[in-house]
C-alpha cells in the first residue's frame, strides 16, 4: 500500500505560485472597447504607398500582357475566367516580389534597430518582471524541458534571470504523456535547483493553446509585466529575451514584439529544405513586411513578448457563432489577438534582424500537411473576423493575406483545368466560326503564343527572383557566406531547394484544395498533437495518400499530350510534380539523405556551422536518454514522491452538480475493481479512462494501494 495516499497526505507542491488574478474580458468583434490608435509616422504611410504602388503597376503590366495573349480574336467566357484568375494569382505574387525588393535593399542597409533594439550594445538592465510561458500538448517531455533548461540557464547567464518565471502549461490529454511531463518537470527542478520553473496541467483543454494562455493570465498575470510566449519546438538566447523584455519597458505603447524564428534541427530533406529556405529566403520577406508594417505588424503565436495588460484587456477570445469548422473557438488565434490589441491602440512590432529565435519544422511533407489542414481551417475562420469593427485596416490585410495563402491553392488548380479545357476545346471541339445572328466576319479561336511564352517566362521570373535576391544578400556577408558553405554550393543548395519545392508545389496545391473543400463542406481538422521526429516511410501509406495526386498528374499529362508536346513541355512542372508525388514525398521524409546532403555541405544554414549556445546545450540535454518509462499507473505506484508530486499538482475538481457523472471515471473504477494487480488494471483501462483515474485523488488511491504484479 502507499503510505502518503492511504493517508492522502502530499508533500508540498513545486508547483505555482501564488495566484494574482487579472481579469480577461471577452472582446465583442462589434463594439470594441477603445480605439486610441497612435499616430502612423508620415513615413510609413509613404512606404505603404510605395508597396502598393509598386504591386498595383506590375499586377497592371501583368493584367495587360495576359490580356493581349487572350484576346487575339475576341475574349470568350473561359478565357475571361483564366484572365481573372491570373490577376488575382499575379497580385499575389508581385505583391511578395515587392516586400522581396525591399527586403533585400534593407538588408544591404544593415540592421534596422527597431525599437532602439541593438545587439551590439550591452544588454538592458531591466525593471519589471516576465513570465517565459511554454504550452505544450501530448509533446515528448525529455525534449521539451531540455529546450526549457538551455533557456533558463542562457538567461540565467545574463545576469538578468531574477526578472524571469518559468511555466510550463500542459494541456496534455494522454495519460502516459502526462505523468512522464511531471517527472521530467520534477528533474529539471532537481537539476537546476531553481525556484521560478512552475509547472500547471489543465484537466479540460479549453479553447487549446488561445485557452491555455488566457487560463494563465487570468490566474497569474497580475504578477507580470509582460509575457513570452514560446511553442514547444521554441528555442531563444538569452540576449534575445533580454533585449525584448527591454524594448518593452522602454517603449509604454508596444502591446507585442514578434521576432523572426529560424528554423533548427532538420535532419530530413523536407525539413533542411524549409530551414534553409527560410534561413536564406525569409530574412528578405521579413525585413520587406517590417518596414511597412510599422505599429500594425501581426504576431505569428510564438517567440514573441507581450506586455500582459495589453493581451488581458483585449485579447479575450469571443467564440465565432455558428457551428465548426467556421464557429466556436477561434484556431488560428494569434492574428486575432494582435488586430485585437492594435484596434485598442497598443502597437504590434517586430524584429527582424533581432536574431537568438529559433523553432523547428514538420519533418515529412505528410506531418506538414496534418498541421496545414488545421492552419488551413483557423484563417478560413477569419471570413468571420474581417468585418468586425473598429480593426485596423493593415490588422485587415494580415487576416485577408492569411486567408489568401490557402485560397490561391484552389485558384491554381481551376486556372490549370480551365486553361487546359480552353486548349482541349480548341483542339476537338468544332468551333462555331459564324455564330448566330448577323456577322460579316468569322470569329477565329486564337491565343498570342509568342506573348504567352513571356508572360509564362515573366511569371516564372517573379517566383525565382526573391530567392536568388536572398542568396545574394547572404553572399554579401561573411559568416551567412560561409555558414551556407560558401558562394558555390550555397548556390548549388539554392537550385537543389527550387528544384525540390517545384515537385512539392503542385502536391500541395491539391492537399491545400482539399483541405479548403472539406472545410467549406463542414469537416472539423481537430487538434493532433505535432509529430516532431521522422518516421518509417509506409510506401503503402504513400500510396494511398498520394494515389490520387499521380492519378491527376497522369490525367493532365495526357490531355495535354493530346493537344500538342509543346502544351506537355509547358505543364511539365505541375505534371511531374503530381507523377513523382509518391516518390517525391518518400525522398523528401528520408533524414539518410538529409544527411547525406549536409555531410556534401548543401542546404546547410549558419547556425549548423557555428551552432549558438543555447542549441548545443539543448541537443546536449536532450541526447541524455531519461529513464525506462513503465506504464503510468504502475510508476506511480513504484515512485511515491513521483505519485505525492503529482497528487499536490493536481487541480481541484469542480464542483458536480446533482445528476452529473463522470462516465469515464465511473467505467474506469468499476474496471480497476476487477483487477487484481496495478499492471492487469493499467492494461484493462483505455487511455481516457486512465487520465480519469489519474485526475481523481481517491480513484488513484484506490488504484496503487494494489499489488504491482
Amino acid at each position: 500500500m502507499h503510505e502518503a495516499v492511504a493517508l492522502r497526505s502530499v508533500t508540498p507542491s513545486p508547483g505555482l505560485p501564488p495566484e494574482r488574478p487579472l481579469p480577461m474580458p471577452e472582446q465583442s468583434l462589434w463594439r470594441p472597447t477603445g480605439t486610441a490608435a497612435p499616430a502612423t509616422r508620415p513615413r510609413t504611410g509613404l512606404r505603404r504607398l510605395l508597396v502598393f504602388g509598386a504591386t498595383a503597376a506590375l499586377t497592371a503590366g501583368g493584367a495587360y500582357e495576359m490580356y493581349q495573349v487572350l484576346q487575339v480574336q475576341g475574349l470568350t467566357v473561359p478565357e475571361a475566367t483564366v484572365l481573372g484568375l491570373f490577376v488575382s494569382l499575379f497580385a499575389w505574387i508581385a505583391f511578395s516580389l515587392v516586400s522581396s525588393l525591399i527586403g533585400f535593399v534593407a538588408i544591404l542597409a544593415g540592421p534596422d534597430h527597431a525599437l532602439g533594439i541593438d545587439t551590439t550594445a550591452p544588454l538592458p538592465e531591466l525593471s519589471t518582471r516576465t513570465a517565459v510561458l511554454l504550452p505544450t500538448y501530448n509533446e515528448d517531455p525529455h525534449r521539451v524541458m531540455s529546450r526549457l533548461q538551455a533557456i533558463v540557464e542562457s538567461i540565467a547567464a545574463t545576469g538578468r534571470g531574477s526578472h524571469f518565471d518559468y511555466f510550463v502549461l500542459s494541456d496534455t490529454t494522454d495519460p502516459e504523456v502526462w505523468v512522464r511531463e511531471e517527472a521530467a518537470y520534477l528533474a529539471l527542478l532537481e537539476r537546476t535547483g531553481s525556484k521560478s520553473i512552475y509547472y500547471r496541467h489543465r484537466r479540460e483543454n479549453v479553447a487549446r493553446k488561445a485557452g491555455n494562455i488566457a487560463e494563465w493570465t487570468t490566474r497569474f498575470g497580475g504578477a507580470y509585466a509582460h509575457m513570452l510566449v514560446l511553442d514547444a519546438d521554441s528555442l531563444m538566447t538569452g540576449d534575445t529575451v533580454v533585449r525584448l523584455a527591454g524594448a518593452m519597458e522602454r517603449h509604454k505603447g508596444a502591446g507585442l514584439i514578434q521576432t523572426f524564428p529560424v528554423v533548427l534541427n532538420g535532419t530530413t530533406l523536407f525539413a533542411r529544405i524549409q530551414q534553409f529556405a527560410g534561413r536564406v529566403y525569409g530574412p528578405l520577406i521579413a525585413r520587406g513586411i517590417a518596414w511597412w508594417h510599422g505599429a500594425e505588424s501581426n504576431y505569428w503565436g510564438h517567440n514573441a513578448i507581450i506586455r500582459v495588460e495589453a493581451f488581458a484587456g483585449q485579447a479575450g477570445l469571443p467564440l465565432l457563432p455558428g457551428p465548426k469548422p467556421f464557429g466556436g473557438h477561434i484556431l488560428s488565434h494569434d492574428f486575432v489577438e494582435a488586430a485585437l490589441m492594435r484596434r485598442a491602440g497598443w502597437g504590434v512590432h517586430m524584429a527582424p534582424s533581432l536574431g537568438g529565435s529559433f523553432e523547428e519544422c514538420p519533418p515529412s511533407l505528410t506531418e506538414y500537411a496534418i498541421r496545414d489542414r488545421r492552419w488551413c481551417q483557423g484563417n478560413l475562420q477569419h471570413l468571420g473576423v474581417l468585418p468586425a469593427r473598429g480593426l485596423h485596416w493593415v490588422s485587415r490585410l494580415h487576416l485577408l493575406t492569411g486567408i489568401g495563402s490557402y485560397i490561391t491553392s484552389p485558384l491554381w488548380l481551376v486556372f490549370l483545368l480551365v486553361g487546359l479545357l480552353i486548349a482541349l476545346q480548341a483542339q476537338f471541339v468544332k468551333p462555331e466560326y459564324f455564330p448566330s445572328g448577323f456577322s460579316l466576319f468569322p470569329q477565329w479561336p486564337a491565343q498570342d503564343p509568342i506573348r504567352a511564352a513571356w508572360v509564362f517566362g515573366g511569371t516564372m521570373g517573379i517566383l525565382i527572383v526573391p530567392k536568388v535576391l536572398g542568396w545574394f544578400a547572404a553572399m554579401t556577408q561573411t559568416t551567412e557566406r560561409r555558414g551556407t558553405g560558401g558562394v558555390i554550393r550555397s548556390f548549388a543548395s539554392v537550385i537543389l531547394e527550387i528544384v525540390v519545392t517545384s515537385l512539392i508545389a503542385p502536391i500541395m496545391m491539391l492537399l491545400q484544395s482539399r483541405a479548403v473543400a472539406e472545410i467549406l463542406l463542414g469537416r472539423d481538422a481537430g487538434w493532433q498533437a505535432q509529430q516532431r521526429d521522422a518516421g518509417q516511410t509506409d510506401i503503402r501509406l504513400l500510396t494511398r495518400l498520394y494515389g490520387p495526386h499521380v492519378a491527376l498528374g497522369v490525367i493532365l499529362g495526357g490531355s495535354a499530350y493530346a493537344v500538342s508536346a509543346p502544351l506537355l513541355l509547358w505543364m511539365t512542372p505541375v505534371v511531374a510534380g503530381l507523377v513523382l508525388a509518391i516518390p517525391t514525398v518518400a525522398v523528401t521524409s528520408s533524414e539518410r539523405v538529409g544527411r547525406a546532403l549536409r555531410r556534401a555541405g548543401l542546404l546547410l544554414i549558419p547556425e549548423e556551422r557555428e551552432p549558438p549556445a543555447v542549441l548545443l546545450r539543448a541537443q546536449a540535454l536532450a541526447a541524455e536518454l531519461p529513464a525506462a518509462a513503465e506504464p503510468a499507473l504502475v510508476r506511480l505506484a513504484a515512485d511515491a514522491g513521483l505519485c505525492d508530486a503529482h497528487l499536490a499538482m493536481l487541480e481541484e475538481k469542480p464542483a458536480r452538480r446533482k445528476g452529473d457523472v463522470d462516465v469515464a471515471l465511473v467505467v474506469a473504477r468499476a474496471r480497476a475493481a476487477e483487477a487484481d494487480t496495478i499492471g492487469e488494471a493499467a492494461a484493462l483501462l483505455t487511455v481516457k479512462e486512465t487520465f480519469a483515474i489519474l485526475a481523481d485523488r481517491e480513484a488513484l488511491a484506490d488504484v496503487i494501494r494494489k499489488p504491482r504484479g
